[in-house]
């Protein structure tokens, strides 16, 4: 799809990253070392929690970023920079996914990566907008949420975490995943859904003991100990 002259230049004079990014364009090793300072890191957390492994995730990162410096020639601003660059980095994370599925090594639970500005638990429930009855263990909710993390389909895990990690709008997550902005508000819907009936159990009655709630199972133990 041609971008014009005018979507061009709007996008440029709005976003200091395209300025940057052209600058690139015009082989400016400096300012492609100030693109990746400014999102080596926010790469790295997505894509950590895409495809769950911390290892993987960083030679993912360079490959978006060697994917970039690779497009620079023929780069035109139709979209703010960080909706172009999340759009390189989903489609490198979908290709990593077909590779690991290929081979059988599908990590299902993401694990949260320390650089990431927002922890994964915060992400996920503020997503499905529950809050916590009881007093956590954050290894426990580490767990619980990875675990809810990991019932999402690769899509939803996408789109929760450009929502709530990257504060994208409905549209510029629409653009990233080729979407329509109404497919995602949809599909947002339906991760909150899942989000919350994976989490609810767990924030109302604790981990489970032998299929037993754990706080449920103490007070069965209290009953028989007055009996």
């Amino acid at each position: 799809m041609s971008i014009s002259e005018s979507t061009a230049e709007r996008y440029t004079l709005a976003d200091p990253d395209v300025r940057l990014m052209l600058q690139v364009r015009d082989n400016d090793a400096h300012a492609f070392e100030e693109l990746m300072l400014r999102y080596q890191n926010r790469l790295l957390s997505l894509l950590a929690h895409l495809v769950g492994q911390r290892d993987l995730a960083e030679d993912l990162t360079q490959e978006v970023f060697l994917r970039v410096y690779r497009a620079r020639n023929s780069y035109v601003p139709g979209a703010k920079f960080s909706t172009w660059l999340f759009t390189i980095a989903g489609n490198v994370a979908s290709n990593a996914l077909r590779t690991k599925a290929r081979r059988r090594e599908v990590h299902l639970a993401p694990h949260a990566s320390e650089s990431a500005p927002q922890s994964l638990e915060a992400i996920a429930l503020a997503a499905s907008g529950l809050m916590p009855t009881r007093q956590l263990d954050k290894a426990e909710m580490c767990a619980a949420v990875q675990q809810a993390i990991g019932s999402l389909n690769d899509r939803q895990r996408m789109a929760v975490l450009l929502a709530k990690f990257e504060h994208f709008s409905y549209a510029d997550i629409a653009e990233v995943m080729g979407m329509s902005p109404q497919a995602i508000k949809s599909l947002l819907s339906r991760a909150r859904c899942n989000l919350r009936e994976a989490l609810q159990p767990y924030l109302d009655r604790g981990a489970m003991i032998n299929g037993v709630p754990a706080e449920s199972a103490a007070e069965q133990d209290s009953i028989k100990s007055n009996e």
